[in-house]
């Protein structure tokens, strides 16, 4: 295996009793376990509460340049939150409601043929409580397989890393290669192609670009100065060069087909920037009270997890019974990332294993890291 330059920093923002002390020894160690793994080429960790705040961070570049805490990385689908956050604030200024039909903000080329299923076209059927939620029906762009055996674009990213994806094109690929599964409303299925139709009613509703409208209403307010969407606009802050990213071996963070991801999970951020975000949401300064508990309405996605309004909830011992009596609320993203609350412990984790092989990983690492802490 080949040899790792470690790098550990530790912020704390209080003194410790020896109690504490002995938690953030055993979480570094946790840590550490996780990011022994060979394909794991840099990972980040911020574990935050009133009493205790570690950030972690652990690799290098391929070149041999160290990560630092102020390299930010690929947050991957947790961009699906500050999506969902963007459409509710739209709600709030009474610019739209979760029960509109999406066809009452998109226009008629976008909504057409969206969604025919077994000749029964749906397509004005949608709502946006239904993309949110991901219930619409719809296939997912990237992982569904397509109807002629034309490769999906998660496959297309490594086939042509250089293309640029349109938001436009990925609605449209849905319609030409892909079929819809069920009804709106009638089950749930995973997919980036709701989200993007959320991301184009947020432009049409605001006039704004997407990523403006985050930067003006979410990271600015909030002073999330290291973040910004990945090809589309800059941070407020000078930052550093983004962590890069792993599928298996390969290094994908400079492939401009990355773009596909947009808002469905386009954003670049730190550990810090992301629990900044997190706080805000669930403490009420984003969204009124009444809008955030609307966005917890939860589906059943599978075993021990539900999905809301671009938010999942995880309930650690459904996962196993080994694991604590405790539930997640928050995000995680193909790469790894991950950024989740504890309500029972009043803790917040973000981070990232940047490796897509990770998955599972980082849902692992976060619930050890719990555990720990619920002794």
């Amino acid at each position: 295996m080949k040899t790792k330059i470690l790098l550990i920093a530790f912020l704390t923002c209080s003194v410790f009793m020896n109690a504490q002390n002995k938690h953030t020894v055993n979480i570094k160690q946790i840590f550490e376990k996780y990011t022994l793994n060979k394909n794991v080429q840099n990972a980040f960790l911020k574990v935050h509460s009133k009493n205790i705040n570690i950030e972690l961070v652990n690799g290098t570049f391929s070149n041999g340049n160290k990560v630092t805490l102020n390299n930010p990385f690929y947050t991957a689908s947790i961009g699906k939150t500050f999506t969902a956050t963007a459409i509710a604030i739209l709600k709030d200024k009474n610019l739209l409601s979760f029960k509109d039909k999406i066809s009452k903000h998109l226009s008629e080329d976008i909504i057409t043929n969206l969604h025919v299923l077994q000749g029964v076209n749906y397509s004005n059927n949608i709502t946006i409580e239904n993309l949110l939620q991901h219930t619409s029906g719809l296939p997912d762009y990237f992982e569904d397989q397509t109807i002629d055996g034309t490769p999906n674009i998660i496959n297309q990213l490594f086939i042509n890393p250089n293309k640029t994806w349109s938001s436009i094109e990925c609605i449209q690929f849905t319609k030409d290669k892909m079929k819809p599964l069920f009804p709106p409303g009638k089950n749930y299925h995973y997919t980036d192609t709701e989200y993007v139709l959320l991301g184009l009613i947020i432009e049409k509703v605001s006039k704004l670009k997407l990523h403006d409208f985050i930067k003006q209403n979410i990271f600015k307010p909030l002073k999330m100065n290291h973040s910004y969407y990945n090809l589309l606009s800059k941070p407020i802050n000078k930052t550093n060069t983004i962590a890069e990213i792993y599928v298996g071996n390969f290094e994908i963070s400079n492939f401009k087909s990355l773009s596909a991801d947009w808002a469905g999970g386009g954003i670049v951020s730190t550990t810090s920037d992301l629990i900044t975000f997190q706080k805000a949401l669930f403490n009420n300064r984003l969204l009124k009270p009444e809008t955030l508990k609307s966005m917890q309405n939860w589906v059943s996605e599978t075993q021990g997890m539900y999905y809301g309004f671009g938010l999942r909830k995880i309930v650690l011992n459904e996962l196993s019974p080994q694991l604590p009596k405790l539930e997640l609320i928050g995000h995680s993203g193909s790469t790894g990332s991950f950024l989740y609350y504890c309500p029972n412990l009043d803790i917040y984790l973000s981070g990232t294993l940047n490796q897509t092989e990770a998955t599972k990983s980082s849902i692992l690492l976060i619930a050890e890291i719990l555990k720990e802490l619920n002794k």
